[in-house]
C-alpha cells in the first residue's frame, strides 16, 4: 500500500475502528499526513486532486464530507480521495479492507520510530529460531514497562518523543 510522501503519522492513539464515510475520511485525515507536520488542509487535498487530473472538488465540500454534513459523495470523488491518501477506494465500501488497511497504516507509522526500524532491520535475516526469541524478549520488556500486550497505534506525539528520548541517550 502507498503512503504520501514524507510517510504517515498518526495523531490519535486506539483510535476506534471508524464505520461511517465521514469516519473513515476524518481518520484519514488525522493518519495520513507528512511526517513533518500535521494533517493536509482541505484546500491542499482539493488542490492535489484536481492536480492529478481527478474530478472537480472543492474544499468546503471535503470538509463537508470529514464532517458528516455530505454523506454520499460521486464514486470518482471516493476514487480521487483513496488516491490522494494512497488507500485504494475499498476502504470506503468495505469495513474489512478499511481494519487491514488501518493496520498497514499502524506498522508504517511504527517504522518511522528510528529505533523500532533500526531493530527491524538488524533482525531481518534472522533464523525463525532466533525471531521468536526475539518477540518472547520484545514481550517481556513491554510487560516490565506496562505496555499493553496488543500493538496499539502510535500517535506523532509517541514517535516524536522515543526518537527524541533516543537522540538524547546517543
Amino acid at each position: 500500500m502507498a503512503a504520501e510522501p514524507g510517510g504517515a503519522s498518526i495523531s490519535e492513539a486506539e483510535a476506534p475502528l471508524p464505520i461511517s464515510l465521514s469516519q473513515k475520511l476524518d481518520h484519514l485525515f488525522r493518519t495520513v499526513h507528512p511526517s513533518e507536520r500535521g494533517e493536509y488542509t482541505f484546500e491542499e487535498v482539493a488542490e492535489e486532486i484536481r492536480a492529478r487530473g481527478g474530478p472537480t472538488i472543492s474544499a468546503t465540500y471535503i470538509w463537508q464530507l470529514r464532517k458528516g454534513l455530505r454523506d454520499n459523495p460521486t464514486k470518482k470523488h471516493l476514487e480521487a480521495l483513496a488516491d490522494f491518501f494512497g488507500v485504494p477506494p475499498a476502504y470506503f465500501f468495505d469495513n474489512d479492507a478499511a481494519t487491514r488497511i488501518d493496520a498497514e497504516l499502524a506498522l508504517l507509522v511504527a517504522l518511522r520510530d528510528g529505533s523500532v526500524r533500526q531493530l527491524a532491520l538488524r533482525a531481518f535475516g534472522l533464523s525463525p529460531s532466533s525471531l521468536k526469541t526475539i518477540a518472547s524478549m520484545v514481550e517481556r520488556v513491554r510487560e516490565l514497562e506496562g505496555l499493553p500486550d496488543q500493538l496499539t497505534v502510535p500517535t506523532a506525539d509517541s514517535v516524536a518523543a522515543s526518537d527524541q528520548s533516543n537522540a538524547d541517550e546517543t
